[in-house]
């Protein structure tokens, strides 16, 4: 099983990799097309692609912290490191998809030619390149949020790498120059719609609140339920990462037992936890005729 985690592992740095060099393959020759071409699309996939190069960049480094043993000193490994790169990576597009959108709105009262042969070979390749980068990076977007933000990244490149195609077909057959600052207009909304959950998925973890999956008063009204407990409080529910979901909490008995005696307890508990509410790491600290007024154990 170990041998198999690490061969899917090297896989998905390879994949990574692979998807980074593409991107910045596709960056340079839609920089190149769009300052020939004159067109502001092609412009912004191109900032798109070149951010979305570097996001995955993020999440290639990322993945390799995370699978760093733990020490002393970091006693979680690096694990956090995969969240913080999802967090950077849905800043950096926010903030690019509202420079695109001042971008073309001034396009739109200063419009310009632009030539939709370079937009369209440009776009073509574009979609082409990207499509492989979301084909390669599908099997693990499911089961990493890192690799899922560098996913999504590689799916919005295919999409907007599509709506160029259709805007130089546009400019083509109408000649409606127009059409170009409108599909970079909906490139930035269509960043800003799809970043804002991972933005906040990722800051929900980084801010270690409870998952939303998750009801505190249900997982203590539950424990309390147990024979020989008398109230569950102080309850922390937070995730280390986007599986990794930590529980502590002071349980207070109904007798004086001796340590060897909540071995029984810890046990359930640990059990309930981790089959009704998919909690990985338990810690409880056990107490008995604690006073709440005043004086706390």
């Amino acid at each position: 099983m170990g041998h198999d985690h690490a061969h899917h592992h090297h896989h998905s740095h390879n994949r990574l990799g692979i998807t980074f060099l593409l991107n910045i393959v596709i960056t340079v020759a839609q920089i190149i097309g769009g300052l020939i071409s004159g067109s502001l699309a092609l412009i912004s996939d191109a900032i798109h692609n070149l951010s979305d190069g570097v996001a995955v960049l993020l999440a290639y480094i990322a993945d390799r912290l995370g699978h760093r043993e733990k020490t002393a000193k970091h006693s979680f490994g690096y694990k956090r490191a995969e969240i913080l790169a999802a967090f950077i990576n849905a800043l950096v597009l926010i903030a690019i998809s509202f420079y695109l959108m001042i971008e073309a709105v001034d396009r739109f009262a200063n419009p310009q030619v632009v030539d939709y042969k370079w937009m369209l070979g440009l776009g073509i390749l574009g979609f082409f390149a990207n499509g492989f980068s979301v084909f390669l990076l599908h099997d693990d977007h499911h089961h990493n949020l890192n690799i899922k933000a560098a996913y999504l990244h590689m799916l919005g490149d295919a999409l907007t790498s599509l709506a160029v195609i259709v805007g130089a077909v546009f400019i083509w057959a109408w000649g409606w120059t127009w059409i170009d600052p409108l599909v970079t207009l909906l490139i930035s909304i269509y960043l800003l719609v799809h970043t804002f959950k991972l933005l906040k998925e990722s800051t929900e973890i980084l801010m270690q609140f409870t998952p939303a999956s998750i009801d505190p008063e249900e997982v203590k009204s539950t424990l309390e339920t147990m024979d020989g407990v008398k109230q569950v409080y102080h309850i922390h529910i937070w995730r280390l990462t986007d599986h990794s979901i930590h529980f502590e909490a002071h349980v207070e008995l109904d007798s004086d037992l001796q340590l060897s005696e909540t071995k029984s307890i810890d046990a359930e508990m640990n059990e309930i936890l981790h089959h009704d509410f998919f909690i990985t790491h338990v810690t409880l600290q056990f107490e008995y005729n604690c006073l709440h007024n005043g004086k706390s154990c």
